[in-house]
């Protein structure tokens, strides 16, 4: 049996059909612009995000700097959250790489910034002391609060704010197909307030490798100077993009499965007497939940032993606390497996149980 893996969406393999896909893709040279299954790629998702242009990145990270870079300036601010993972996670690049000044406001619980703090960020221009604040960037999903999905109404408010300060808006859509799925609305929706928006092929999606990159046609002009400069511009990639377009079209539609799955394994979880888990914030793909002091294994005992006994890969990130992802190998039969070894690893009574196998 391949592990059950539960780490991150990350972990997805391609598909069959996008493995055929990939292998019978009609390639071109993508830096002279004549890779058609790019080409084609490129077109769907600036037209399903109801974009003028879009342009492939090899990255969700590269994705973000580049949008950062094309915006603003060096020496620039950009307002942000303290725990987006364009802050936190990205290695600090949009300062490093791209000269510019982070500010940061902490993400609510909801996911949001506090639209009066982001207000209140934005730099007055005829004081000298201050760089120019150029650029917000948003979060949708929004990890860090358990992926949690930012509303079409609330972006809009702020899409009115940057509007009126003359800055450009961002959205880091890593999951942002997912945030669409959980609200029951449409990509182009919640990318309509933005100026630039990145999503992730290569998450839930399932593709092997890849993100997007949408906007203006102006902006996707520069953008595309910008990932040149990165490293970022590759030839053939139509193999790659074969993926994207099946993970555009199809992959897509099937993201509430698992939501579903998402519900039932944190459902479970909160049966499990020694897991804290609040489930009004399982909205999405993401579990978020907390091992007791008193359970009868430590995280990384438990980690281990899942590993070792039932070939399931779940770590805990922050010492007791672990988040378990659900995607597209994740089924329901697999859910279930989990749960089972779980309660036989945790819990007195079911210790000499056995855990049921797959398929059986």
């Amino acid at each position: 049996m391949d592990a059950i893996d539960l780490r991150s969406d990350t972990v997805t393999w391609p598909t069959p059909e996008m493995r055929e896909a990939m292998a019978n893709a009609a390639v071109g040279d993508d830096v002279w612009g004549d890779d058609p299954t790019v080409l084609q790629l490129e077109a769907d998702a600036a037209a399903m995000l109801g974009k003028e242009a879009a342009v492939f990145v090899s990255s969700g990270t590269q994705g973000n700097l580049i949008a950062v870079m094309t915006h603003a300036g060096r020496g620039d601010e950009v307002i942000l959250g303290k725990q987006s993972h364009t802050f936190r996670y990205e290695q600090g690049g949009i300062a490093s790489l791209a000269g510019a000044n982070p500010n940061t406001l902490e993400v609510q619980p909801d996911g949001t910034l506090d639209l009066d703090e982001i207000r209140a960020a934005i730099r007055a221009t005829d004081d000298d002391h201050y760089p120019y604040t150029r650029l917000i960037c948003l979060e949708n999903t929004q990890g860090s609060v358990g992926g949690i999905p930012v509303s079409a109404a609330y972006t809009a408010q702020v899409g009115d704010i940057a509007r009126a300060n003359n800055l450009k808006l961002h959205i880091d859509g890593a999951r942002f197909f997912n945030a669409a799925a959980a609200l029951n609305t449409s990509v182009s929706e919640l990318a309509g307030p933005a100026d630039s928006v990145t999503f992730c092929l290569s998450k839930g999606l399932c593709a092997p490798v890849g993100s997007i990159l949408v906007g203006s046609h102006e902006f996707i002009t520069r953008a595309r100077r910008n990932r040149k400069l990165l490293g970022g511009s590759m030839r053939q990639v139509g193999v790659l993009a074969a993926a994207g377009l099946i993970s555009l079209h199809k992959m897509s539609k099937r993201l509430h499965e698992d939501h579903a799955n998402a519900r039932v394994l944190a459902e479970g979880l909160a049966q499990i007497s020694y897991f804290n888990i609040d489930l009004s914030r399982v909205q999405t793909n993401m579990v978020f939940f907390e091992l007791k002091p008193d359970a009868p294994l430590a995280a990384d005992e438990l980690s281990a032993r899942l590993k070792a006994e039932h070939n399931i890969l779940l770590a805990a990130m922050y010492g007791s606390k672990f988040r378990a992802v659900t995607h597209y190998w994740i089924t329901r039969e697999r859910v279930e497996y989990t749960l089972s070894a779980l309660r036989s690893l945790l819990v007195p009574e079911a210790a000499s149980q056995r855990v049921t196998a797959m398929g059986d």
